[in-house]
């Protein structure tokens, strides 16, 4: 484990401000302790190199992000705090040499090991840092330790450490993700009898009030694992103490805003059947330790499901995106994690690191009716829009493409949020709004255009597009910033309320919100597909009969390569033992790893526009219907081109629950009516012709079909989109399919729930 460096605070100059040490005019680039793909905000607290002697001595530090040429910023040289000035050439993130005199060090404290001096017994020797100040004892709990109040000095940055002394401890403080320089944080120092180099954690004094819970651990708990229980009306995850066992009762905080906003929250119906109602058994829940968004899926006892095989029915992962550095655009890293890895923020912040929005406000707006979480995500948009100048795009129609992506991806992160002014050139025209949604809509229509190469129709549902595998064959130069264009156009799209001129297929949906996905998510992507691996699924052990090894054939322009799904998978055979690891790595090849570096791109542009915790209050089905808009749909020719089979076949829509059917959706609105038609056939388009030339998986037309089955089939209405049928059950009462319907249309968006 790396070395922690702990620094104490220097006394304040009064009546004077301190002279910025000079530096030489060449900055040194170069640093060997840099770590690629990590954020170094406080390394030039944490990390530095001391040489020298005589009376000075030299210090190697690193420019903090934001610093400009020229500016002055604060670093750590020894235990002061000196103030720097940027040279003209040098950048956030170089490393430079300064020189210190050395009669300000104090040359007899060990640079490996600070908190291994102990106080002495007199502690004005080591007197408390001047930002620290104890907490009344009257103001503490009864038992509780001595807590202290610090105030974040300033350039200290959300995450970075800062060192403090507190009787006599040399300790390094992390400044809270909502933390900002001048704000109070609250600190526990731990007994001297058991200094530690961690650092301490440190809460905001304006951290929300808690109430303290008790409860029992159920039976069949074992230590170390979670387990699920309602706390004032919350659904919470407890891990159950390592030293803990069955029987045995546990304390925990969890914050009043999270139980009062629980019990507050607006009445939705559809919000309460994807609550009561979890197809997959997946919840987003937030967790009470640190407030950040995670999945857990739960079992008929409400204990939290921790199996480590791969199971067909039960497993799921999310898509996580891990950030790297870069000098001019943001880079990252996709992969597929099992959904307790995949954490989300939940918190949204503005360009100044104010809190917009916090858990209990983004899980209250996950509760609304879709109106209204429309309302708050555009209000929300508006407070992250950068008001500070405008962004004239100025575009050939004759070049559309081309001269948008130059546009589009010329812009910083900060400019892709400003206010876009379009103009066509030769034309005429003040673009108050008319060419900014031509431009979208133009432009979505050419970049989901399959001519483009970028994309291809789905094979289960023509109206929908995924992404060509084949992409960089097609567009060898420049298709991945293709899709990095995409995506920033759809995040705008959203961020704007504009539409987007295309739909996706369902997973890249779940994608776009890191929502869990399954073995069933193939099924959409391609049915005969999902059948064969289902089928080898059902083999058992004569699945060595077949002759499969871990290897995927992948057809491109018409020739056929081999793909290893695994490292060396061409030379394993595919047995009963190992037939779970071989169908978990075609779901992951199938769902990510054929276009692993152009969804990679698609994703970075869609959030370098948008926040990720901005996004959680919608489901995937919502996410299409706000990118696409809700379709105009003709009751009239949906009941006259719909076809009746199985108990329907003889009456059609003359049948009792037919009837009912047809009623109950004549009533529903734009919403309800798109959301049936995503159960129904996969997305909520409607061909420019009408129901009359509804397509199926395989390009022919297939109308809208209702088959009548018996309830000893299903309970719940199902819906085959492949076929677009959907298969409805023989009711008795018309209330019982109204409801049954409804939490059936809704069943596919898993519930939100609070850890």
């Amino acid at each position: 484990m790396a070395n922690n460096f702990f620094f104490p605070f220097p006394p304040k100059t009064h009546g004077r401000r301190r002279s910025p040490i000079e530096l030489p005019n060449r900055a040194d680039s170069r640093d060997e302790h840099a770590s690629p793909g990590r954020n170094e905000h406080h390394n030039d607290v944490a990390n530095f190199n001391r040489a020298g002697s005589g009376e000075t001595s030299n210090f190697r530090i690193r420019i903090p992000d934001g610093v400009l040429p020229g500016q002055e910023f604060q670093a750590y040289a020894g235990e002061r705090i000196v103030r720097v000035r940027c040279p003209p050439d040098s950048r956030p993130g170089q490393s430079l040499q300064i020189t210190v005199p050395r009669s300000s060090i104090n040359s007899d404290v060990s640079f490996n090991s600070f908190n291994e001096r102990r106080p002495s017994s007199s502690q004005q020797e080591f007197p408390d840092s001047e930002n620290v100040t104890r907490i009344p004892d009257e103001h503490l709990a009864p038992g509780e330790q001595a807590a202290y109040n610090v105030q974040i000095p300033e350039g200290v940055r959300r995450g970075q450490q800062f060192p403090v002394r507190i009787n006599g401890q040399q300790l390094s403080v992390t400044c809270p993700e909502s933390g900002l320089p001048g704000m109070k944080v609250r600190i526990v120092p731990p007994p001297l009898e058991h200094q530690s180099t961690q650092p301490i954690v440190a809460y905001l004094n304006k951290q929300p009030k808690t109430q303290k819970f008790e409860v029992v651990i159920p039976s069949g708990v074992e230590p170390g694992r979670p387990f699920t229980l309602l706390a004032g009306g919350v659904r919470v995850l407890v891990t159950c103490p390592i030293n803990a066992t069955s029987g045995q009762k546990i304390q925990f905080n969890l914050p009043l805003e999270l139980i009062s906003s629980a019990g507050s929250r607006p009445e939705s119906k559809l919000a309460q059947i994807k609550l009561s109602y979890n197809k997959d058994g997946w919840s987003r829940t937030v967790r009470a330790t640190d407030m950040k968004f995670q999945w857990a899926r739960f079992d008929e006892r409400g204990n939290v499901d921790v199996r480590k095989r791969f199971d067909v029915d039960r497993s799921a992962y999310v898509l996580k995106l891990d950030y790297l550095n870069s000098d001019h655009i943001r880079g990252g890293r996709v992969s597929l994690v099992t959904p307790e890895k995949g954490v989300v923020d939940s918190s949204i912040r503005g360009a100044d690191g104010s809190e917009l929005a916090s858990y209990s406000d983004i899980a209250n707006a996950q509760m609304k009716s879709y109106n209204d979480k429309i309302d708050w995500f555009q209000s929300t948009c508006s407070r992250l829009a950068v008001t500070d100048g405008k962004i004239m795009m100025k575009i050939r129609r004759d070049y559309l493409m081309c001269d948008s992506i130059q546009a589009v991806m010329s812009l910083s992160r900060e400019e892709l949020r400003k206010k876009w002014i379009f103009h066509f050139i030769g034309e005429d025209g003040l673009d108050v709004g008319g060419l900014t949604r031509e431009w979208f809509e133009l432009v979505s229509k050419a970049m989901f255009d399959p001519n483009m190469g970028l994309w291809q129709m789905s094979e289960t549902n023509q109206m929908c597009m995924r992404i060509n595998p084949a992409s960089a064959i097609c567009c060898p130069e420049d298709h991945l910033v293709c899709f990095r264009f995409i995506g920033r156009v759809l995040g705008r799209a959203l961020f704007d309320g504009q539409l987007v001129n295309g739909h996706m297929v369902k997973y890249l949906y779940k994608h776009l919100l890191r929502w869990p996905v399954m073995f069933s998510d193939l099924r959409d992507q391609d049915e005969g597909y999902f059948n064969s691996l289902k089928q080898l699924n059902d083999m058992g052990a004569d699945v060595r009969h077949v002759g499969v090894d871990f290897t995927a054939t992948e057809e491109l322009l018409g020739l056929n390569r081999t793909v290893d799904l695994i490292p060396g998978g061409a030379g394993i055979e595919v047995t009963e033992d190992n037939l779970p690891e071989y169908i978990e790595s075609c779901l992951r090849y199938r769902l990510l790893g054929r276009c692993e570096a152009q969804l990679n791109e698609l994703l970075l542009g869609f959030y370098d526009v948008l926040p990720e915790p901005l996004l959680a209050i919608f489901d995937f089905q919502e996410l299409e219907l706000l990118m696409c808009g809700l379709p105009e749909i003709e009751m009239d020719d949906w009941m006259e081109h719909t076809e009746y089979t199985g108990e329907y076949d003889a009456e059609g829509p003359d049948h009792e629950v037919c009837v009912w059917f047809w009623e109950i959706v004549s009533e529903y609105d734009r919403e309800m009516k798109a959301r049936l038609l995503q159960f129904v056939t996969g997305t909520s388009g409607v061909p420019a012709s009408g129901f009359c030339c509804l397509q199926g998986n395989d390009g022919n037309i297939r109308r809208f079909t209702i088959e009548g089955v018996g309830l000893d089939t299903c309970i719940y209405p199902r819906s085959h989109t492949c076929f677009n049928r959907i298969d409805l059950p023989l009711y008795k009462m018309k209330k019982e399919l109204e409801e049954k319907l409804r939490v059936a249309i809704t069943m596919a968006a898993t519930g939100f729930d609070l850890e």
